[in-house]
């Protein structure tokens, strides 16, 4: 996986998570969890935002930096998001460091630590805990699809991507607040482990799931969030995209989570699918007329990924996007969602 593979997990969940206390002057509290940042992040600033998060060298460094603040590590999250979700030796030696030095350990990968016998007896010789994000509820605890979906009332919308690793997640966590901050009651159903592990309440691994059992759950997660909490809308989060040869995903949201919109997040700047040089991106609107034919619901509004754009050209990018396909355009990810609320005011007043 390219380098914004690695980076949206480890970002996302230092940026994002209300559940995690971060190792830093602006440390954020909630629920008592404190967070290691992965060393593979190289900077201070995350989302283009000046975040104050220090990177260390090694894990025992950062154990003892931590020890000096109000709260100190009890948790390494593994913030890696490598291909096929496998544990690499260096990584490997530097959880064992952790899990001796007596940190929980919670992990997104899919080799799963608590069936690792060296693991297992490390944890239990310094009473530590070993959580894998990404291993499955038992089969006797999963849901098949049973048409439940369409007893939900709210306004379902998908938020997909024309590629992997393309800010999916973080736009569906920024229009849902933004929702909220508009007065439309909104939640937000998670479908991968970095959404688990910000505190999605609701949500499924459909990664980690045997596939008879992904449209059942996504099924269950949507109708569980309406039926719990009463939103008037629900933002479901996409996961790689249609056309990815590695990553496709999209069409199970689309069959069992039944949007009624979708918002199709792009980076105008990126031509080939992310870590797959020679796989061009399928075009915008071709990627737009698959999603409205097999749905059957209209994809509403773009919004986009700047990575390797300059400030200065987003609106005129954004400006000719709209011309060419019809659809307003926005960056999100630079500038809020309240732009795009304004752009589903006519969905979300019916």
């Amino acid at each position: 996986m390219s380098n914004a593979g690695l980076y949206t997990f480890a970002s996302g969940t230092v940026t994002y998570s209300p559940l995690i206390i971060r190792i830093s002057s602006g440390s954020r509290s909630s629920m008592g969890i404190s967070l290691i940042p992965s060393v593979s992040v190289q900077s201070k600033v995350l989302e283009g935002k000046a975040n104050n998060v220090p990177v260390k060298s090694s894990i025992q460094e950062a154990v003892k930096a931590a020890q000096s603040t109000e709260n100190p590590a009890t948790h390494l999250v593994i913030g890696l998001a490598p291909d096929g979700g496998r544990l690499s030796p260096p990584v490997r030696l530097d959880v064992l460091t952790a899990i001796q030095m007596g940190l929980n350990i919670d992990s997104g990968l899919h080799d799963f630590l608590s069936d690792d016998p060296e693991m297992t007896e490390a944890a239990r010789q310094t009473n530590v805990q070993l959580r894998d994000i990404r291993k499955p509820p038992a089969r006797k605890d999963l849901h098949f699809f049973s048409g439940k979906i369409e007893e939900v009332e709210a306004l379902k919308i998908a938020v997909l991507g024309t590629d992997s690793a393309i800010g999916k997640r973080t736009t569906t966590w920024l229009l849902v607040n933004a929702l909220n901050e508009s007065g439309y009651r909104a939640g937000l159903v998670g479908t991968g482990q970095t959404a688990w592990m910000q505190g999605a309440r609701y949500g499924l691994i459909i990664d980690s799931l045997v596939n008879d059992f992904v449209s059942g759950e996504i099924e269950h997660a949507v109708w569980s969030a309406w039926k719990e909490t009463g939103p008037g809308v629900i933002v479901i989060e996409g996961q790689g995209s249609l056309m990815n040869p590695a990553y496709p995903g999209g069409f199970e949201i689309l069959a069992a989570g039944r949007p009624d919109l979708v918002i199709l997040q792009h980076a105008p700047a990126r031509r080939e699918y992310d870590g797959f040089p020679g796989y061009p991106i399928h075009p915008l609107a071709k990627q737009i007329q698959a999603i409205e034919l097999l749905s059957g619901k209209p994809v509403v509004a773009i919004t986009i990924n700047h990575e390797d754009m300059q400030p200065e050209q987003v609106p005129a990018v954004c400006a000719a996007l709209s011309k060419e396909i019809g659809l307003p355009v926005v960056d999100v990810l630079a500038n809020g969602a309240a732009e795009l609320v304004k752009a589903l005011h006519t969905y979300l007043e019916k």
